[in-house]
């Protein structure tokens, strides 16, 4: 519950605006056109479960567990683009795929605008913040840029500043990104209200006296309304 009046609004990216989509349909996007099995699966199902296994979907279910060889590039995949694509490449080759120009598709799959849903409220909820004059921040821990998202969806004209922390050098629940998102909005932290879906690394905005609303993780289809709340409680 909100209880907080603010005048600015943070709010994460993934599972929180936006949605990627499910692993059959990435896996499609790119494996359809080839037609049949993708070389080191035997089947369509099969690449679906070990991609699914493995975590190697960006923005999708983690591992079940991360390779000895890959813990570091995975505790710092969103500190750099580099580290982002190796993570995840070589997430999608320990998932048994051995055709590198098929790896190379999937991770740049991820990235296209297509790949992402937006929720049903977002665009009206971002759109009532423009109204009333309430800035309003992405901040994501993330290795790429996802600006092309938000122009694509017609969302980044509502959007006045982006705190990435591939480009700030700072992860959340680091009360630094935090910081980075309020001075982005001009506003004191205990005005401006983080939106998140994760309650360690969102919750980190708490330490600033930022007031925090969660969000669940939900496909599209399932959430219609969780960002309702954030209208309620704001100053103006």
């Amino acid at each position: 519950m909100i209880t907080a009046a603010v005048n600015g609004v943070m709010f994460d990216f993934s599972c929180t605006l936006l949605h990627i989509e499910p692993v059959e349909e990435w896996a499609a996007a790119v494996v359809g056109p080839r037609g049949g099995p993708a070389p080191g699966t035997k089947s369509f199902d099969d690449l679906v479960e070990r991609l699914t296994r493995y975590g190697a979907l960006p923005g999708g279910a983690e591992p079940e567990r991360v390779p000895g060889h890959l813990e570091r590039l995975w505790d710092e995949r969103d500190l750099s683009p580099e580290s982002h694509r190796a993570a995840y490449t070589g997430l999608t080759r320990e998932a048994g795929l051995t055709d590198p120009g098929l790896v190379t598709a999937l991770y740049e799959r991820h990235m296209s605008p297509a790949a992402w849903q937006p929720y049903p409220d977002t665009g009206a909820t971002l759109r009532a913040l423009r109204s009333r004059g309430v800035p309003v921040a992405v901040v994501s821990n993330i290795g790429w840029d996802l600006r092309p998202v938000f122009r694509a969806h017609g969302f980044d004209e509502l959007v006045d500043g982006y705190v990435l922390s591939y480009e700030v050098g700072a992860l959340k629940p680091d009360p630094a990104i935090f910081r980075a998102g309020c001075e982005l909005l001009g506003v004191a932290p205990p005005e401006v209200l983080m939106v998140g879906d994760n309650r360690t690394a969102d919750g980190g905005a708490r330490a600033l006296g930022c007031p925090v609303h969660f969000v669940d993780p939900l496909p599209v289809d399932r959430r219609p309304s969780a960002l309702a709340p954030v209208l309620e409680r704001l100053a103006v």
